[in-house]
């Protein structure tokens, strides 16, 4: 008896056909949300501020330990000191190879203001702040949460989402604090305490290299990073569906998505604020 392929073949044709529109219609779903989160934050703002307060609180010193079950200072304090020690290290090591030992200073002052303390403040941020932001909507979408309040006409998007996009986008300003100065003092005792280097040069290049434009920029990208943070995380938690395996599944999507994003972001915003040609007026370079 021969079995005929023609069926298969047909339904792996229109399978693989329906993928880009798919997407397109994916991609539609996750924008139309964005949208709508952006334009309930005046709502927000006016009618839920209380909530708002709530998730700030959370947000920042969280309700137990500090470090790891508490809010997210801890973490991005941590992660900043720990990334900002490995450029101090390798910056001084590699300085030292071409006799600049002396230009640690300008190496700390460019990469943990321009890249490093932004990326890393905002994964820790995604890790810590925007999983918890997948698994609290998530398992209200589950237990039909999000439908009892659609049911009581109270509108489910500004009052989770537009309220969390609030609550991160203030909070993101003193956490980045934080995790600047948190690198700024770990590479300084790395290159000073340990490699012992002058502390004068130091300092000498290091607030040489350090211009107001370049800080003003780097809060706007660590603003724009939270920003894509708490709409990615708010939308996959609030479109979870599968019960607890689904949400699951969810924060782990909305974690590498948001990660991936911040990556793409913030080479589209380095070649936009600094551009593609390095400069240094401090040292007379265009």
């Amino acid at each position: 008896m021969v079995v005929s392929t023609r069926w298969p073949a047909v339904h792996w044709v229109r399978a693989r056909s329906r993928q880009p529109l798919d997407l397109m219609t994916g991609l539609g779903r996750e924008f139309t949300f964005y949208g709508s989160v952006i334009a309930g934050v005046p709502l927000a703002i006016v009618k839920y501020w209380r909530h708002i307060m709530r998730q700030i609180g959370d947000i920042s010193f969280g309700g137990a330990t500090l470090l790891a079950g508490g809010g997210a200072i801890g973490v991005v304090f941590a992660m900043s000191a720990v990334a900002a020690t490995q450029v101090g290290i390798e910056g001084l090591r590699g300085l030292d190879l071409l006799g600049m030992g002396s230009l640690s200073g300008l190496l700390s002052a460019i990469l943990n203001t321009r890249e490093l303390a932004p990326v890393i403040a905002s994964i820790a941020l995604a890790a810590k702040v925007g999983t918890g932001f997948t698994a609290q909507l998530g398992a209200m979408r589950i237990s039909e949460e999000i439908s009892a309040l659609d049911a009581m006409a109270i509108r489910s998007l500004p009052f989770l989402a537009s309220t969390r996009l609030v609550s991160c986008l203030i909070c993101v300003v003193p956490l980045y604090v934080v995790g600047l100065l948190s690198s700024y003092l770990a590479s300084r005792l790395v290159i000073v305490t340990f490699g012992g280097q002058s502390a004068g040069t130091y300092d000498y290049y290091f607030h040489l290299m350090l211009t107001p434009t370049d800080v003003v920029y780097s809060f706007v990208k660590a603003v724009v990073f939270a920003t894509i943070i708490a709409l990615v995380h708010c939308s996959y938690g609030y479109h979870a569906y599968g019960g607890p395996e689904g949400v699951g599944r969810a924060a782990g999507r909305a974690l590498r998505t948001s990660i991936l994003a911040i990556g793409i972001v913030d080479l589209l915003l380095t070649l936009s604020l600094w551009g593609l040609v390095p400069s240094a007026p401090a040292l007379g370079l265009p």
